[in-house]
């Protein structure tokens, strides 16, 4: 076995940042979002997909996909938010295996409640810490490690877009 291609220093340091600048604004952002809204990060997550989708909803594996969790972690999110009346289950009329998960009433006043307080926490937590050539880096460094990724998902043979994953997982639980 070969020794592992280890991280300098520089590239520890790199690595070892990026996770902790994540894990702090991110979860600093849903403490306050919890506080102010009594939103999860789990609930905007859904929100957010839902209320972006034509007519407020999607398939569960479209949601799945979009909020790139497992299917028992989303199963469980929805029955929580359903019970909260923030979300729906539909059955879809072109596949009786199907659900379709819809924003409510009480899901639309969530999300339009809670979307200005999150872009602020993001603005103030996130961007008002960087100048605007640090913003172009990181944009050019996303699109860099994604296109990686992607790459390594085609010639794996690894799905990479919704488009790719059936609906199998698409049942009604």
């Amino acid at each position: 076995m070969t020794d592992p291609a280890w991280l300098d220093d520089r590239e520890q340091r790199a690595w070892r940042g990026f996770l902790a600048v994540n894990a702090a604004v991110r979860g600093r952002i849903a403490r306050q979002l919890q506080q102010e809204t009594g939103l999860s990060s789990a609930d905007y997550a859904v929100l957010v997909s839902l209320s972006e989708a034509p007519g407020g909803r999607l398939r569960v594996f479209q949601l799945r996909v979009a909020a790139d969790w497992e299917k028992t972690r989303l199963t469980h999110q929805i029955t929580r938010m359903t019970s909260r009346g923030l979300v729906a289950r539909e059955p879809c009329a072109d596949d009786p295996r199907g659900a379709f998960v819809v924003l409510t009433e009480a899901g639309w006043e969530a999300i339009t409640a809670a979307a200005p307080r999150h872009v602020g926490h993001v603005r103030h937590w996130f961007f008002d810490a960087l100048r605007p050539e640090q913003v172009e880096a990181l944009l050019d460094i996303n699109d860099t490690v994604l296109g990686h990724l992607r790459e390594a998902d085609r010639t794996m043979g690894v799905p990479c877009s919704p488009c790719d994953v059936p609906p199998c997982d698409d049942v009604l639980p």
